[in-house]
């Protein structure tokens, strides 16, 4: 297990033993990212508000949680997935998709996206460039880039087959290299943004303590 995600599991394990101050550097180090999948969804006015009903219900749900780092991460995407989609629900939207995903499910992508994708978005700009793709793309591309999940987590926050993920993955990376490319404000394209960390093993450990209340948004 690599530093960053040691550091994170165990405050996660900690934050489940009732730390109040390791809650908050799990909040710190997911936030961002599960913030730039929200506004995927649901677009940036309303994402502040929906990742802060997910946060409050990572919060109160956090005892049931088991697992390392990666699976936190996968956790929190599913549990701020189904919140967005409540959101749009209510507000009588739906995500822009683009064209049929169940064709995504028979046919593999030419490369392992996860090799060749972004660490993290640079700018606000290419988060907003995303925001124009398919929805599966731009859904698969954050999940996989941003957040961080691997193609198998990543299918199991979108109810999809891992095969469909990384083609929908790798067409939304091949078309934000075009709109880059061709976006005078993006001028490194995506070469101007780090590669992301190979797959790696996953060690998984159990943690059923529960903590002794929920938190809320002024603890974090």
């Amino acid at each position: 297990m690599l530093g960053d995600d040691a550091e994170l599991t165990a405050a996660v394990l900690a934050a489940q033993d009732g730390d109040e101050t390791a809650f908050r550097t799990v909040y710190r180090t997911v936030h961002p990212r599960l913030l730039g999948y929200v506004r995927t969804l649901v677009g940036d006015l309303d994402a502040e508000d929906v990742a802060s009903e997910a946060w409050l219900q990572i919060a109160r749900d956090l005892d049931r949680f088991t697992g390392d780092a990666d699976r936190f991460r996968g956790w929190a995407a599913r549990i701020a997935r189904n919140r967005a989609l409540d959101h749009i629900r209510m507000r009588g939207r739906r995500p822009a998709i683009g064209g049929d995903e169940t064709e995504l499910t028979a046919k593999a992508g030419e490369s392992d996206t996860a090799g060749e994708a972004m660490e993290a978005l640079a700018t606000g700009r290419t988060l907003s460039l995303i925001a124009r793709l398919p929805q599966d793309q731009a859904e698969a591309v954050v999940l996989r880039v941003v957040v961080g999940l691997d193609a198998k987590t990543a299918a199991e926050t979108l109810g999809k087959r891992p095969g469909a993920v990384r083609t929908a993955a790798h067409r939304g990376l091949k078309r934000l290299a075009e709109l880059l490319g061709a976006d005078p404000e993006s001028p490194g394209g995506l070469d101007a943004l780090p590669s992301q960390r190979e797959p790696r093993g996953r060690a998984v450990t159990s943690a059923g303590v529960t903590h002794p209340r929920a938190r809320t948004q002024k603890d974090m």
